[in-house]
């Protein structure tokens, strides 16, 4: 029998949303307004938000008169995102694991470490390359993920958490190539209760340029936090990458669109 990937079923548990519902909202828009100065795209340019969520980044973006399609395999999540779907904002469902357009964006983004959760290593790389695919000549991808290092030296291995009656019990822990946290889910009583284990990568620098250039994106700029100061590999939080394909960037009315088709 097989079973769903962990985030396939976690991040469409309910418990998901209320576990990590805290997540500052004033910092992911500052985030975005740090980028959307730095790359000022075009004002018609197509934009990718990929592993998109409940679209917190998405709206943001798309607040800026930009063409956003959000991206994410959790239909929970694309759900709530949906109830802000407007002219010039879209979501869709798929796993970014299959390609979603050639030549179909501008800018590709994926934030909050929402790659490295693949049991298969080639995944990783298949996505990388349709992200690549999908941008035009002289696109750029944005990869916001975690420094290892920090990560590492941060790492908290138990906690508990209470929130609506729910009790989270984490335990985090890591080996040389993963990390791992694992939620154990105790509702009312404590007779019943569910279990799920995230995984992420320990995916590094040279790793990343590694698999880019494998699909022709050159690394252009490293930022370590969402202010986007240098990054250090001892102390910064993010490890924030952003890549071009080759070429000249041009206006997204002069490329034609290939977007992929409607999904469920």
């Amino acid at each position: 029998m097989m079973t769903s990937p962990w985030f396939a079923s976690w991040f469409d548990s309910p418990h998901y949303h209320k576990l990590y519902g805290y997540r500052d909202q004033t910092e992911a828009m500052r985030f975005v307004d740090a980028l959307i100065q730095r790359l000022k795209p075009g004002p018609d340019a197509d934009l990718l938000d990929l592993g998109c969520g409940a679209g917190r980044h998405s709206r943001h973006l798309a607040s800026k008169g930009f063409h956003v399609t959000g991206m994410d395999l959790s239909t929970g999540s694309l759900n709530e995102a949906r109830r802000s779907e407007r002219t010039g904002l879209r979501f869709v469902r798929h796993d970014m694991r299959e390609p979603f357009g050639a030549q179909a964006f501008d800018y590709v983004f994926n934030f909050f470490t929402s790659f490295g959760y693949f049991d298969d290593p080639s995944d990783h790389l298949r996505v990388v390359s349709n992200m690549a695919e999908s941008l035009r000549a002289g696109g750029t991808l944005v990869l916001d993920y975690l420094n290892v290092r920090h990560a590492e030296a941060r790492q908290t291995p138990l906690e508990t958490r209470s929130i609506d009656g729910v009790t989270y019990h984490i335990a985090r822990w890591s080996d040389d190539c993963h990390f791992f946290k694992r939620i154990r889910i105790v509702e009312g009583l404590g007779l019943d209760s569910m279990e799920y284990v995230e995984r992420v990568a320990k995916f590094g620098l040279e790793d990343f340029r590694a698999m880019f250039s494998r699909h022709d994106l050159a690394i252009h700029e490293v930022f370590g936090d969402y202010a986007l100061n240098p990054y250090d590999d001892e102390i910064s939080p993010r490890l924030i990458l952003v890549a071009r394909r080759p070429g000249v960037p041009r206006s997204a009315r002069l490329a034609p669109r290939q977007v992929l088709p409607n999904a469920a």
